[in-house]
Formats: structure tokens, C-alpha cells, sequence
């Protein structure tokens, strides 16, 4: 059972990203190397946040401390890379063969979210999927069987939600509206934090909540890329 539970659990994480990346961003050279970028800076984030946790002894075994900070140098990150795609806008539109990706502005940003979000799923998952190969068990150090398609389906979550939080954060910042950045920088927080609760073994009420974020949220950026009921019922019924 180890195998089909390993390909399982990678399917549920990155099948729909995986999905996303085939079909919105492989075809394109300018997007592929700016997913590669935001990931990378999204890296930078994680050393510096690491650094600081090795600096600061006595908190070290405060689990929440590293979180909050975590998610704090990551969007510092999303900022700087906003800010960098905003300059570098009229060298992208010289060398895209697409040029919708400078035309449209929510392009930039929903594709460095999802290079936010498949690095950081893949850090969140990539340990636990090495566990799952085997040798059998039903949950690590003798823990419930759910801690895996848990874990699977959060790193999912967190995937989706970078890439909304990413639309949301550019637009909010082109048009001055600084209460979506603060949803932005609290909804990761919560999200992070309320992850903490797996420890206790509470993954219902860890998921209900974040797919109730995820949602709102993917609602909102679709509020924000300038979707409307309409717009998604032509989308539906394929017109």
C-alpha cells in the first residue's frame, strides 16, 4: 500500500498545479523563467527566515516563532518580487512572444504565486512523501493513518492560496488598496499558524479552515483579476 498511497498523496498536492503549469505557463518561455524566479526568491526567503531561527537560541523550540517569521520574510519576498516585475515590465514586453503577459498585469502575478506555491508545497511535502514509500506504517511514529492525505491535501491548500495571495498582493499594491495587503499578510499567518493544531491530531478543523480560506480567497482574487458572475458563467458552459 506504501506505493499507490505515495502516488496518491503526490497526485492530491500537485496534480492541479501540475495542471496549471502544463496548461497556462509551459507554453511560454518569459512565464516559465519568471515561476523559476519567483521560486527562487521564495528560497531566499526560507534561508533568511532559517538563519534567524539559528540565531535566536532560546526560541528555537517555539514552533510558532519560526512560523510567524517564516511568513513574514516570504512576503517581504512577494514584494520585492513585485517590485521587480513592475521595472522590469517594458524588457518582459520587448522579449515575450506573448505579450499578454505584460498587457494583463494579473498574469505576472498569478505566475509567480504558483512558483511561490509548488516550491513551498514541495518543502512541506517532499519528507513526508519520502516516509510514505515505506517501509508500510500507518502514520508517522505510530500516529493516525489521516496525518498523510492531510498533509497532502494542506500542501495543496497552500499551493492555491500563494497564487491567489499573489493576484490579490500585485493588485492591491498598483492600486493603493492596503487593506487586501493586510488580508494577504494575516491570511498567511492564520493559515500557518492554524496548521500547528495537526499536533493535536485536529486535521478536520485544520482543513475545514483552510479550504474555507482557500475558497474566499480564490474568490477574491477572481473579484480582483476583474471576474464577475457573468464572466464565470461564459466560462462554464465553455462560450
Amino acid at each position: 500500500m506504501t506505493l499507490p498511497e505515495f502516488f496518491g498523496c503526490t497526485f492530491i498536492a500537485f496534480g492541479p498545479p501540475f495542471s496549471l503549469f502544463v496548461f497556462t505557463i509551459a507554453n511560454d518561455p518569459v512565464r516559465i523563467i519568471i515561476l523559476i524566479a519567483a521560486a527562487f526568491f521564495w528560497l531566499l526567503s526560507l534561508l533568511l527566515s532559517s538563519l534567524l531561527w539559528f540565531a535566536m537560541i532560546p526560541l528555537r523550540d517555539v514552533l510558532a516563532f519560526g512560523v510567524v517569521f517564516s511568513v513574514l520574510f516570504q512576503e517581504c519576498f512577494r514584494y520585492i518580487i513585485y517590485k521587480i516585475l513592475r521595472s522590469t515590465e517594458q524588457g518582459l514586453h520587448a522579449v515575450a512572444e506573448d505579450t499578454r503577459v505584460t498587457d494583463n498585469k494579473h498574469i505576472l502575478a498569478y505566475v509567480s504565486g504558483l512558483g511561490f506555491g509548488i516550491i513551498s508545497g514541495m518543502f512541506a511535502l517532499v519528507n513526508v512523501l519520502a516516509d510514505m514509500t515505506g517501509p508500510g506504517t500507518m502514520g508517522l511514529e505510530g500516529g493516525t493513518e489521516l496525518f498523510f492525505i492531510t498533509s497532502a491535501a494542506q500542501a495543496l491548500s497552500i499551493i492555491l492560496l500563494h497564487t491567489f495571495w499573489s493576484v490579490i498582493f500585485f493588485n492591491a499594491f498598483d492600486t493603493n488598496n492596503y487593506l487586501h495587503v493586510g488580508y494577504v499578510v494575516g491570511s498567511h499567518l492564520f493559515v500557518s499558524l492554524i496548521t500547528l493544531l495537526n499536533a493535536s491530531e485536529l486535521y478536520t478543523a485544520t482543513l475545514l479552515i483552510n479550504y474555507a480560506i482557500t475558497i474566499f480567497t480564490g474568490v477574491l482574487a477572481f473579484r480582483v483579476a476583474g471576474g464577475t458572475s457573468r464572466s464565470f458563467k461564459k466560462f462554464i458552459t465553455c462560450q
